[in-house]
């Protein structure tokens, strides 16, 4: 299987270059986290080995000396003002890593450049009393995309949006069939890939869930899993869901936020300011692996949500301004399917159809009450059309997936 660069390794390279915060690299399970990191590191710990395991519980000191911070180093590191870089991967599974890489960094943090990996948010400022704000970075990496397959490079700050780009079929035709998962997608063996897929949820029920919740009816998560396979798309009724599965509605929606935080798949909230009469509690489910989608029209709503979102936070993590990913509902039952709202306000719509149909008139509905500049519906079956989508804003327009997917991240 052949290996491919990530452009989230250009995008760390210059993280590490200009800030001494510690990286925190969070992502799905098997999505590439290890291996994009590993290159950029001097020195690799793995809280699943047990070598490793009795380093870090020794503490900063012994760690110190481990990696010879206390002595005159031959070769200048990997970060740019020459301090070696730390990676500790998968770190999250030590139950106290929060107050340990608050301790690494205010003692060996002026020495050592950090970055911390693991399959669970590492979003831990909202959610701990003794913070870590100042200290790291997030950054959200994701599958291949449609952008990643034709280009590493990073997009232009003052501009964000990419110049579209063709992209290769066989790789556009790849990720349709086997997700952007690396090595589905790259070995492209649907025997492999149904066997990978059942592994992949497999180690997320016996490993991610069983090590870092309380949750104790596996098998019922397992069939919630089952269903919201069906699902992705779908606005989220807690109480149908509970039922199906025999748990209290305040179980399944701590369920539904565990799979969402191992990166299983990722809620779509309403977005509601400038919309009259706009759904504000309804949030839609997306699967993050939309090869496992079956019916052909929901998974093309869900490749397209996992290209927004991972643009989306690729934007956020690269500080280029402040993006939010939802969708438009009001209770006559006019919908888009996607908002992209930037700095506070909507910026683009987007409505997904698997095949060419005439625009439907939600995106000239919504394009008039919120105001944003622009209004794709993104046709997946439709040719690569060699234009700009974001050339000048205009009222609804029919665009090819090839094409807007390509200038995105």
């Amino acid at each position: 299987m052949e290996f491919r660069r990530r452009f989230y390794e250009l995008l760390l390279k210059d993280y590490l270059a200009t800030h001494r915060q510690m990286a925190f690299v969070s992502g799905p399970r098997q999505v590439g986290k290890t291996t994009t990191c590993r290159s950029l590191a001097d020195h690799y710990l793995n809280w699943d080995s047990q070598e490793d395991r009795e380093l870090i519980l020794a503490g900063q000191k012994a760690l110190a000396s481990h990696l010879g911070l206390d002595r005159l180093r031959p070769s200048p590191a990997k970060s740019a003002d020459g301090a070696p870089v730390l990676l500790l991967d998968e770190l999250h599974k030590y139950p106290r890593w929060k107050l340990f890489s608050k301790g690494l960094f205010d003692t060996l943090g002026d020495g050592l450049r950090v970055v911390v990996t693991g399959s669970s948010r590492l979003d831990t400022d909202r959610k701990m009393g003794d913070s870590l704000m100042g200290r790291y970075f997030l950054y959200n990496l994701h599958p291949f995309s449609v952008a990643e397959t034709g280009s590493q490079d990073l997009p232009d700050p003052a501009r964000v949006i990419r110049s579209p780009k063709r992209p290769h079929e066989p790789e556009f035709a790849a990720l349709w069939r086997f997700g952007g998962y690396p090595q589905p997608f790259l070995k492209r063996d649907p025997r492999f890939s149904h066997r990978w897929q059942g592994l992949r949820q497999a180690q997320l029920l016996r490993e991610d869930v069983r090590e870092q919740t309380q949750i104790q009816q596996i098998d019922h998560l397992a069939v919630l899993m089952d269903l919201l396979r069906s699902r992705s798309g779908d606005p989220l009724v807690y109480s149908n869901l509970a039922g199906a599965v025999r748990v209290s509605v305040d179980t399944m929606r701590r369920w539904i936020d565990t799979l969402a935080g191992l990166h299983h798949g990722f809620l779509v909230r309403p977005w509601y300011k400038n919309v009259t009469r706009s759904l504000r509690k309804e949030p839609k489910w997306y699967l993050r692996d939309w090869s496992a989608v079956e019916d052909a029209r929901k998974r093309a709503e869900t490749f397209v949500a996992c290209h927004l979102l991972k643009a989306v936070d690729g934007w956020n993590d690269m500080g280029l301004g402040q993006f939010q990913l939802g969708y438009l509902r009001d209770k006559e039952g006019r919908e888009v399917d996607f908002v992209v709202v930037r700095d506070g306000a909507p910026w683009f719509l987007v409505e997904v159809k698997h095949g060419q149909s005439p625009i439907g008139p939600g995106l000239a509905h919504y394009q008039g009450q919120t105001g944003a500049p622009f209004a794709f519906q993104v046709e997946m079956e439709t040719g690569y059309v060699d234009a700009d989508c974001f050339a000048k804003p205009r009222g609804p327009l029919a665009v090819p997936a090839r094409t807007f997917l390509s200038q995105l991240l």
